[in-house]
């Protein structure tokens, strides 16, 4: 079974032949790759093209969202709170999971989102496990939510060329 790699070399191979280029010789890419000159995901991947799941083709946070809504309905007629928050946890966790492959693989920038679920996993372990007081919790949160969103910020310019943010579905 062809992995998602070779399929994705074998379509460039087929644009370079149709628009009259010749595809590049794979000694061409060992020698840039052994100048140090690694090329990101996102330059070769087309502009529109979101980054792959690491496990394939199978649909997995779909199938995660859909668990989730029906949870949350379940949990909405049964008036049970345990099912309504698996639910809404299944959901962000899916919307989570998307958000991380997209921001590290350099698609697009989630760089407030990831930082806020930063500050209240901060706020939420410090507040509830600790026993800390609210106020010391939050600006622990705060610290945690700007040393997050300084990192993020970076990796996300290192995957994407440079770039410090990315819209996506814009076209001129």
């Amino acid at each position: 079974m062809a992995s998602a790699r070779d399929r994705r070399k074998r379509r460039q191979v087929s644009k370079q032949r149709s628009s009259g280029r010749a595809p590049a010789a794979d000694s061409t890419l060992a020698e840039t790759q052994s100048k140090g000159q690694v090329r990101s995901a996102s330059r070769n991947r087309g502009a529109d093209e979101r980054p792959p799941a690491p496990w394939g083709s199978f649909p997995l946070v779909e199938i995660t969202v859909l668990v989730g809504l029906i949870m949350l309905i379940f949990g909405f007629v049964t008036a049970d709170p345990v099912v309504i928050a698996v639910g809404l946890v299944l959901g962000s966790l899916a919307g989570l999971e998307l958000s991380v492959r997209e921001h590290f693989a350099g698609y697009r920038s989630h760089t407030v989102l990831l930082a806020s679920t930063v500050f209240v996993i901060a706020v939420a372990s410090i507040y509830y496990v600790a026993g800390v007081v609210l106020a010391i919790a939050l600006g622990v949160g705060a610290l945690a939510f700007a040393a997050a969103a300084y990192a993020l910020r970076a990796a996300f310019r290192r995957a994407s060329g440079g770039l410090s943010f990315k819209f996506g579905g814009l076209r001129p």
